[in-house]
């Protein structure tokens, strides 16, 4: 009935059948005359979706999350995972064969300075690492009288025979009808950033980054819109972008020579070392430059300035086109989520539809609406026990049917031309219990927290956080990952440098677009979460004196009502969503037919 297009539900391989490349790389390892190596979850430029050839982490040990560390020593071998990915990490990896450990607290330096003896050589491929964490890496060697190794050539590319090729995936133009500002004035707001910096030239090592720059977009990576490439733009004369030419047309080359030079990738190296040689100071973004581009420039006699690349906060805060783009996708996705969760309620109870059937259907209506471009990330479809697992990929084997009494995670998002959207909603199929409706009101009261919230300019995401946890805190209860994420324009779906987080200490600006997301999770039982996405705005207060924020939802899809205790709201809360379900209704409800209109009606019915 349907099928999914932009998503695959097979197995990864597990973590026994790879044992044999573990003792492979020990064997690399000792051929290089090297105790030990690091493997981070990471491509050149640490981007979140990374391609097939980038996929290092996973092909060692097994693990499919989206970030990781490995560290192999001869007799020791663990992986590194946040709370996100615990669970996961655990089923997928050897557990004979490796240890799975904190990636936050206590941090995986820790762990090797406690594994390492005086006189070890750890190498690690400077590509695939910044140089703070390059910088983090030796001190823990130094502690135990071992040393960090730059190594040339990755030792597990020597192994991976059939390790695929780069993408090289066709670029495309993303004209000033989508992104509201032409290249020119954008390079020019950059070199007012150049200057400010007191920097002789500013390298782009994010490919978001030299994508919002050129106006380009690409398809080298799953599920965001990403040409793979560096640029370089000095505070005089004309930027170079370095890409692969085989990604591009005579008409994306001629689109990108109106404001740049192009070279191959490989020309990065001797344009900084010439700019080095002057002894120029250059800028590098401390979050996804290589700590190989740091060493070139010191050792070509340059002064490398380590910050946060400026474009980030530039990007972040969309003009008025991207806004109103932004707010044409999610009515667009609405009317798709809409269909989605009128046939999950029609079908569901019957106890015949699966996980994966979730996943299927879901893109299926978004494709119906001829504008989808890919999914922004794989759905997470979690039923029951699998709703626990906050990063859920339903494969085949893990493939749950959804019965009578399960709550059903789905969390997905669409890639479209004018925007770029995420949603998550918690389903009941059945009657929920009384444990589950608590747990979900105490979670929509904390999205409601953020969603109602107003704030001065300046204020932070850290300073926010604490709303969204605030009454699962009151009954003992937490969620373990941020509150919220910054949103691209049809670009990563988790866009820095702003979040909702312990983390946020990025000032919210105007025109960001974030995710509010809390959520709670009971191991083996359900998992409960509820996102939209949520547009930094101005907000009139009356005697104010200072300026004054807050958020406009531009996620519309009702929120289960059958899932919700209204006496636990305030009147607040619960004029609030009546009010959300009617913006929802009316924004939607013209576009589909007489059957999914008289559920429409019933599932945004004043509460």
């Amino acid at each position: 009935m349907f099928e999914a297009v932009f998503q695959t539900f097979e197995e990864p391989e597990t973590g026994v059948a790879l044992t044999a490349r573990l003792a492979a790389l020990r064997e690399e390892l000792a051929r290089r005359k090297l105790t030990g190596f690091i493997v981070p979850r990471a491509d050149q430029q640490q981007n979140e979706y990374v391609p097939p050839s980038d996929e290092r982490l996973a092909w060692l040990t097994g693990f499919t999350g989206s970030a990781g560390l490995a560290m192999v020593l001869p007799q020791a071998a663990a992986i590194f995972v946040d709370g996100r990915y615990t669970l996961q990490a655990g089923k997928q990896v050897d557990g004979k064969a490796w240890t799975v450990e904190s990636l936050i607290e206590p941090p995986p330096e820790s762990w090797l300075t406690r594994h390492l003896q005086s006189g070890d050589r750890i190498g690690f491929d400077p590509w695939l690492h910044t140089t703070a964490a390059a910088e983090r890496l030796a001190a823990a060697c130094a502690k135990a009288g071992a040393e960090l190794v730059p190594v040339e050539g990755n030792p597990i590319d020597s192994i991976w025979t059939e390790r695929p090729l780069p993408p090289l995936g066709a670029v495309s133009i993303h004209g000033a009808d989508l992104s509201g500002e032409i290249e020119a004035d954008k390079l020019a707001r950059i070199r007012q950033e150049i200057e400010r910096l007191g920097v002789e030239a500013l390298v782009l090592s994010d490919s978001h980054n030299v994508a919002w720059t050129f106006n380009i977009r690409g398809s080298d990576v799953s599920h965001t819109p990403l040409p793979l490439s560096y640029a370089v733009v000095p505070k005089t004369g004309r930027p170079t972008i370095f890409i692969d030419s085989r990604k591009l047309s005579n008409i994306t080359r001629d689109h990108l020579e109106q404001s740049a030079e192009v070279a191959e990738p490989d020309a990065l190296t001797l344009r900084l070392t010439q700019l080095a040689q002057s002894g120029a100071a250059i800028a590098l973004d401390s979050a996804t430059a290589a700590d190989a581009l740091t060493r070139l420039i010191q050792g070509a006699g340059g002064k490398p300035v380590r910050g946060a690349d400026p474009v980030s906060l530039l990007k972040a805060a969309k003009n008025a086109v991207e806004i109103e783009g932004t707010r044409r996708a999610h009515r667009r996705d609405a009317v798709a989520l809409a269909r989605f969760l009128a046939f999950i309620d029609r079908e569901a109870p019957k106890g015949a539809l699966t996980e994966i059937d979730a996943v299927e259907a879901l893109e299926s209506f978004r494709r119906d609406t001829g504008a989808l471009k890919d999914v922004s990330f794989p759905t997470i479809s979690g039923t029951g026990p699998n709703g626990a697992i906050v990063h859920y990929r339903v494969t085949r084997k893990s493939n749950r049917r959804i019965m009578p009494g399960d709550l059903l995670l789905i969390d997905s998002g669409a890639q479209y031309q004018d925007g770029t959207t995420d949603v998550t909603r918690t389903i009941a199929v059945g009657a929920p219990t009384d444990e589950m409706r608590d747990r979900f009101t105490r979670v929509l009261r904390g999205h409601l927290a953020i969603a109602r919230a107003i704030f001065p300019d300046g204020t932070t995401g850290a300073q926010l956080d604490t709303l969204a946890r605030q009454f699962l805190w009151q009954a003992g209860l937490d969620f373990e990952h941020g509150t919220g994420h910054g949103v691209g324009s049809y670009l990563s779906v988790h866009e820095g440098p702003a979040r909702i987080s312990k983390l946020g200490t990025t000032p919210l600006k105007r025109g960001m677009i974030l995710s509010n997301e809390p959520g709670y999770y009971k191991t083996d039982a359900f998992g409960i979460r509820i996102e939209n996405l949520e547009l930094v705005v101005a907000k009139d207060v009356a005697g104010a004196e200072k300026p004054m924020n807050g958020f406009e939802a531009l996620t519309l899809a009702p929120i289960d009502r059958r899932l919700i205790d209204v006496a636990m709201l305030s009147h607040d809360e619960w004029a609030w969503l009546d009010a959300y379900h009617a913006r929802v209704r009316e924004a939607v409800r013209a576009a589909l037919d007489e059957s999914d209109q008289h559920w429409l009606d019933q599932a945004t019915a004043p509460l």
